[in-house]
């Protein structure tokens, strides 16, 4: 007679055995929805079931993307709004934080507008608003963006200074109406005309502090300086001619800081809620507007800001933001605790799995399989606006493009010490092609030598040897700490990132004048 054994065993291993559990999978009517009025995104790992995504039965249109450098998250955003266009007649905004698209967009018909490079955004345009609607908004984008609300005399006298610009305009403040009793549209006025009113009330001298009147015009300063001015001259950008028009870039790597690219997003935020307040619901199928805005950390990390905002007022106006960034502790969690759907591709660091989980839910088996992802793999978590028996949270094969989904891989193993090939280190690193040419770009190289890189790549089968690569890449003038960081991104090791340096000084030295490319070929 048999006996009857218990034994312990961890829910992960029990979860391995579909017999006991069904798989963490919503059921294929949640997946596979109208694809005449969805978007295809790929298939699932373990039923394989078609996914179409769709708004409708999700909180919001809104979506988060997180994923390294080189996982595919451009890839994916190109794909999704390649289809939303097709399927909806979406139009899309691109706040392009580092100018990674305009070569796509250009590619595909749309417009680029590039901001630092003659295209100017007048900060006090209305856009639809009434006056004092959007000085509250200038003086909460300057609160994001600098210390002025450690400065409370500061704040008020430029609040004070906006309005009185307004005025001597001949707006009214609480009025919506932007013409004069004539019927003349009447022309905004701009930061240097607040810096002008700042500056006469110095020059009277009556005021008691002039101490804080000198700093607040320093403020207002660092943005009507001649040839920083972007945002201080009457707009070259119209934006009721943006929204319609197809597939729009706002380039903003020509500008000079982080500040100044941050000020641009808010301020396109601002006028883009407005303008989707404005026209309200209309019976069209589908989305009006896809707003991306990609890795623009000082925006999307801000509770205050308007990013957060329009993904807590949910799906009233038919336009959908998209949030993409590598490093998931750069998003507010307000803003994953309110989006519809957040897209997770490959994420290397264990402090960002741990804020994804906490922000998400999912369980140790999503996690285990996140880390593991390779290029164009993902999990999807869907906030499905009744409640649910089944798991939120999925994976995916692959995002399934518009094309093929082109790796390159970055070999190590030569670097590896014996302990780290024993502990099991990753020998290869791979990473999207065209997320590999936009990061040279953003390191000034030119797009002649982007593409010797790249046929570099494809010559050698896709791969190349980590060390060969640094060195390519200090020979065309790029920095270690910008090397250090793409490495990073890739998710190589910091130790791992010594050796490389290391074996690659000990490589140069024995190389003298001989040519990179050829010693690559001949590897």
């Amino acid at each position: 007679m048999g006996r009857l054994e218990t034994t312990a065993i961890f829910n992960r291993e029990l979860a391995s055995r579909n017999i006991f559990v069904s798989p963490p999978e919503p059921p294929a009517e949640f997946l596979m929805t109208d694809p005449g009025n969805s978007i295809f995104i790929g298939r699932t790992k373990i039923l394989h079931v078609p996914f179409h995504w769709t708004f409708k039965d999700v909180t919001n249109p809104h979506i988060c993307i997180v994923g390294i450098t080189g996982s595919g998250k451009s890839y994916f955003v190109k794909t999704f709004l390649t289809r939303a266009s097709f399927v909806w007649e979406t139009n899309a905004f691109i706040i392009d934080w580092a100018g990674e698209y305009k070569e796509w967009v250009k590619q595909t018909g749309g417009k680029v507008i590039s901001l630092g490079k003659g295209s100017y955004i007048n900060l006090l345009d209305l856009g639809g608003m009434k006056p004092n609607d959007r000085i509250k908004q200038v003086i909460r984008s300057l609160g994001i963006l600098t210390d002025i609300e450690r400065y409370p005399e500061q704040k008020r006298l430029t609040e004070q200074s906006i309005e009185q610009a307004y005025i001597d305009k001949g707006f009214k403040l609480s009025d919506q109406k932007q013409v004069n009793k004539a019927g003349k549209t009447l022309l905004p006025p701009t930061l240097k005309d607040v810096q002008r009113i700042l500056e006469e009330k110095l020059e009277a001298g009556t005021y008691e502090f002039p101490a804080e009147l000198e700093n607040s015009i320093y403020r207002v300063k660092q943005f009507t300086r001649e040839g920083e001015d972007f945002f201080a001259e009457q707009s070259t950008v119209k934006l009721d001619e943006l929204l319609n028009v197809g597939l729009v870039d706002l380039d903003l790597s020509g500008l000079p800081d982080e500040v100044f690219r941050a000020m641009a997003g808010l301020s396109m935020l601002q006028f883009l809620k407005e303008k989707m307040r404005a026209e309200g619901w209309s019976s069209q199928k589908g989305l009006k507007l896809l707003v991306v805005l990609d890795e623009a950390w000082k925006i999307a990390k801000e509770d205050n800001s308007d990013a957060v905002m329009i993904v807590r007022e949910g799906r009233k106006y038919q336009f959908g933001l998209i949030v993409a960034s590598q490093n998931p502790t750069d998003i507010s969690e307000a803003i994953f605790s309110n989006v519809g759907t957040t897209f997770i591709m490959r994420v290397k660091f264990e402090r960002f799995l741990d804020y994804l989980q906490n922000s998400l839910n999912f369980s140790d088996y999503m996690r285990d399989e996140i880390s593991k992802f390779g290029v164009g793999q993902c999990a999807v978590n869907m906030a499905f606006q009744t409640a649910t028996r089944f798991s939120e949270t999925f994976l995916l094969e692959k995002i399934e493009g518009e094309e093929p989904l082109q790796e390159y891989f970055l070999d190590v193993e030569s670097v590896l010490t014996p302990q780290e090939r024993r502990a099991g280190m990753a020998k290869t690193y791979s990473f999207e092609k065209n997320e590999l040419k936009n990061r040279l770009r953003t390191f000034g190289i030119e797009d002649q030598k982007v593409e010797e890189i790249a046929s570099l790549f494809q010559k050698k089968n896709r791969h190349l040897d980590v060390v060969s690569f640094v060195i390519l890449l200090e020979r065309y003038g790029i920095a270690r700490p910008n090397i250090t960081s793409f490495l990073k991104d890739i998710g190589i090791d910091d130790s791992v990132i010594i050796n490389i340096f290391s074996k690659a000084d000990f490589t140069i030295s024995g190389m003298g004048d001989r040519d990179i490319t050829q010693v690559i070929l001949e590897e």
